[in-house]
């Protein structure tokens, strides 16, 4: 924002010193913690180390502040600079409050909703998540991961990163067959309803578990019917096309909903029979085990590395030739540096696969893939219903996405209604839609990923707390008084008043939003933004109540204007990272 002037100043420093025969050393620009004035600050301790290798008797911290002070009482300042000073071997330059607040407006305005974004970076790095199974029901536990991999997708993108979007199916395995066999045992020919597909389909798995568990003679059905599709016995080869596609729009609706969209979709069964040809490589590189018939096939990890209990056993082929995940998920990797020629590959898996994800990894090095250092393991933890009963689909305990969003959305209509109740019932329920889904969201990606989260509905809907409704409706503030004046702002103009502490921590807020895009790519932490958000809702809500706009004098009221229309703009860029959207009015 202020390169020119510091480009400027750092070419005086440079020309000061070698006038004054220092050698010139490279220097590191920080900006001064904020206490009321924006500044920055470089040191001269490299300076003065330097001299102190090449003559004996320099005092390194005496020398560095003789220079900062030299360099102080010598700078001719740029017009953005209100002063300069030397402080024990630095120099610190304090922006003049008025340029520097105007010019972060007027940045944000002219940028609009790429204000914040950075760089391209020349990286190409794919984010796999979502990753649901087939025949099996979407859940509160699902909406983590789906939510953080968005999440995790659009920080990087917009911090200048090519990003591919990847999820990847689990269409199937023995969780399917399962299902199948159910469904030929009890329910063969029926069809889903036209609503509630998701819960029918799940609630066949969840019936399926619970016979086989009750009646382990079933077993051996099941390892048949798992034999025949193995051998892609046509009758049932064709039956999970069928059931599968099912499942398949069923997702896609809720997708749809939660406004998450991928770039490339994998299934597990295009990867099964790579897989295989994998296993066998493996067996004749040395790195696998052959124990068939009597075991699987195994790759000892501990043994190979001489460590203990540390990567332990991986079986990654059953002892009568089906497939397991490991099967599938090492081909799968190939493929994506192959098709992709990625710089990184971001796995968002739950927390309790740390080990397995570990393994994986370690066998794609040992198949000598350099990449495999540039896969990553983005791990989160378990989301429990009140009462901190752990989600799990097998045994039926389970909110669906579509009963949860639908008791969002009622909840969300009554804050709507309170706060509005002449607008049109149409409009009223866009909003509410709007209000639920961000208030998921922000509840999943507030937390860190790391921390187990027990949804609650009180916190996640609270409009004065710190929410994504509370967040929203500091945009709809700001709209509400962009719309009196029918969104025509001023141009901008030299700030020829003084900026009160409310304003000059708002703006302060804003001028800090790129950083703090950089800072939640870097880490894999949406918890950044989330937490962003809410300061700078926070700050607008104080200049809200203390700083008048419209009653304000012309002067006053014309960088105002700017500032809450600059406001807006940057909550908005900062939902729009978690996937939030703000409407109009609530």
């Amino acid at each position: 924002m202020f390169e020119k002037e510091q480009n400027e100043i750092q070419t005086q420093i440079e020309n000061i010193l070698h006038n004054q025969g220092i050698s010139r050393q490279p220097l590191k620009w920080s900006w001064i913690p904020f206490s009321g004035h924006w500044g920055i600050s470089t040191s001269f301790f490299s300076t003065a180390s330097f001299e102190a290798r090449k003559k004996e008797g320099i005092n390194v911290r005496q020398r560095a502040t003789d220079i900062a002070d030299q360099i102080a009482s010598t700078l001719k300042l740029p017009s953005a600079f209100e002063k300069v000073e030397a402080v024990n071997g630095y120099i610190n330059l304090y922006y003049d409050s008025a340029v520097f607040a105007k010019r972060v407006i007027d940045e944000i305005l002219d940028e609009g909703k790429r204000f914040g974004s950075g760089q391209p970076t020349g990286k190409k790095i794919m984010v796999e998540y979502s990753q649901p199974n087939t025949h099996k029901a979407f859940h509160v536990g699902h909406l983590r991961n789906m939510v953080l991999g968005s999440a995790i997708c659009e920080i990087l993108e917009f911090s200048g990163n090519d990003v591919v979007r990847a999820n990847y199916i689990g269409d199937i395995g023995l969780h399917v067959i399962k299902w199948l066999w159910n469904y030929l045992n009890s329910h063969n020919g029926e069809v889903p309803p036209l609503e509630g597909k998701t819960l029918w389909m799940g609630g066949l798995y969840a019936e399926a578990v619970k016979k086989i568990d009750e009646n382990p003679e079933y077993e051996v059905q099941v390892r048949e019917l798992f034999k025949l599709w193995d051998e892609k016995d046509p009758k049932i080869v064709a039956l999970w096309k069928k059931t599968r596609q099912w499942s398949l729009e069923a997702f896609n609706e809720v997708y749809e909903l939660l406004g998450i969209r991928f770039d490339k979709v994998y299934f597990e069964s295009e990867v099964e029979e790579p897989g295989k040809e994998i296993v066998e490589q493996l067996i004749n590189d040395g790195i696998a085990q052959d124990e068939r018939p009597e075991g699987a096939v195994i790759v000892d990890l501990d043994k190979i590395f001489g460590t203990e209990e540390e990567y332990r056993v991986l079986v990654i082929l059953r002892s009568d030739g089906t497939s397991l995940y490991p099967t599938k998920d090492l081909p799968l990797a190939i493929m994506k540096f192959t098709e992709f020629d990625l710089d990184k590959s971001i796995y968002v898996i739950d927390v309790r696969q740390s080990l397995y994800m570990k393994q994986i990894f370690k066998i794609l090095d040992l198949m000598g893939n350099e990449w495999a250092k540039d896969c990553y393991h983005l791990a989160y933890e378990i989301v429990n219903l009140p009462g901190n009963v752990t989600i799990a689909s097998r045994e039926g305990t389970v909110v669906l996405l579509e009963d949860l969003i639908f008791e969002a959305e009622k909840r969300a209509f009554k804050i709507v209604e309170e706060k509005n109740t002449e607008l049109d019932e149409k409009i009223k329920k866009d909003i509410a839609q709007k209000v639920a889904i961000g208030a998921i969201k922000y509840s999943l990606l507030s937390r860190d990923n790391t921390k187990v989260i027990t949804f609650d509905w009180e916190a996640a809907m609270d409009v004065n707390g710190q929410t994504a409704p509370y967040i929203q409706y500091a945009a709809v503030r700001a709209n509400s008084i962009l719309r009196r004046v029918q969104f025509s702002l001023p141009e901008s103009k030299d700030i020829r008043y003084k900026l009160s502490k409310d304003e000059v921590e708002l703006i302060d807020l804003l001028g800090r939003f790129s950083q703090e895009v950089q800072r939640a790519a870097k880490d894999l932490r949406p918890l950044l933004i989330t937490n962003y958000s809410f300061e700078v809702a926070r700050a607008f809500s104080n200049f809200y109540n203390k700083c008048p706009v419209l009653n304000a004098d012309d002067k006053t009221k014309e960088f105002r204007l700017r500032l809450v229309a600059g406001t807006k703009q940057v909550i908005i860029n900062s939902l729009n990272l978690l996937g939030i959207k703000v409407p109009e009015v609530m």
